[in-house]
């Protein structure tokens, strides 16, 4: 069977068991959380002290910190691009409202929470240039971005089984940090966003597994292929007003850097967990490419390892257009 042809029979093979997907990895419209739940009420008597709580605890936040939290929700607003994306993807057809539409749109509907919870609260964080963030996202959306997948779904789903486990440690870093300063609320919407994001990731890491039984040998030269780019981040074009698209990214992955909250240390142990869950090592049934593929990801860590040993995080301060002075 030709490459192409596999891939779509695999994906319609996957697409029999969407009800399943669908009711262990995404919550019922009715059960899950709402940006609201987390908000300050403005019809409550207590509207302004709680944007007063949230003022303060926002205006003693560190810099690098606070950083890392907008451009996490400038990536979660350039939601557009994502669902376009996966809309594309060998095998998802449109014109259905079922099977992987059905997915991608329930998947969608759950991310698009993310952006709003996080921009109102920045919004009313008072720290904020609102203007020059929305900005950047108007950019974001307006650049797109470049992956390396194209439309295959095999690289798809190791990029998204790769990125949504970091969007979670993201996330739950700043939740983290925010918590250990007394920060409860913001906390809070961190984790609800992280719990989303393992989830999501959970769900990837399962569609790789059974492509993996399905397709060993296409699944790993995929999955070789996207470690050989490299797996960049959905918000790797980022740029402020003024810049050329990509011009930013490099100062606020520093940013996220020395705030600890995603490193280069975290990028190999993300690789190191796919490693083990979809069992590479001892992985039977593959062609001699997909062997080699296979050697090449297995001696992959360590050598990410030697190299991020080597490498210094920029200690220079970066002034973001987005933080008031």
């Amino acid at each position: 069977m030709h490459e192409k042809e596999l891939q779509l029979e695999v994906m319609k093979t996957l697409e029999q068991n969407m009800d399943e997907f669908i009711s262990s990895y995404l919550t019922p419209i009715d059960k899950i959380w709402q940006p609201s739940d987390f908000l300050p009420d403005s019809s409550s008597e207590n509207f302004k002290y709680e944007i007063e709580e949230l003022q303060t605890f926002a205006r003693e936040m560190p810099y690098d910190l606070f950083v890392t939290l907008i451009g996490d929700c400038i990536t979660e607003e350039a939601l557009p691009t994502y669902e376009s994306w996966l809309m594309g993807l060998e095998g998802v057809d449109q014109e259905k409202r079922t099977g992987w539409t059905q997915w991608v749109r329930a998947w969608t509907a759950e991310e698009n929470r993310h952006g709003d919870l996080l921009g109102k609260y920045l919004y009313l964080c008072g720290r904020v240039n609102m203007r020059e963030m929305e900005i950047t996202t108007h950019h974001l959306i307006n650049d797109g971005f470049d992956i390396g997948t194209s439309s295959d779904p095999y690289k798809n789903f190791v990029y998204t089984s790769f990125q949504e486990t970091a969007t979670n440690i993201s996330h739950r870093r700043v939740g983290t940090l925010a918590k250990q300063s007394g920060n409860k609320k913001l906390a809070q919407m961190c984790g609800v966003i992280a719990a989303d994001e393992a989830r999501h990731a959970k769900a990837y890491k399962d569609f790789s597994s059974r492509i993996f039984e399905m397709d060993a040998s296409g699944m790993m030269l995929a999955f070789e292929d996207m470690m050989r780019r490299k797996i960049v981040m959905p918000a790797h074009l980022l740029r402020e007003s003024g810049q050329k698209a990509g011009e930013l990214w490099e100062h606020f992955s520093d940013a996220a850097q020395r705030a600890m909250v995603y490193t280069g240390q975290d990028y190999i142990n993300i690789l190191k967990d796919l490693l083990d869950e979809w069992k590479i090592e001892g992985m039977k049934n593959l062609n001699d490419k997909a062997e080699r593929a296979r050697d090449y990801l297995m001696k992959l860590p360590d050598r990410l390892q030697r190299i991020s040993d080597r490498i210094a995080t920029p200690q220079l301060p970066y002034s973001f257009k987005w933080v008031k002075s």
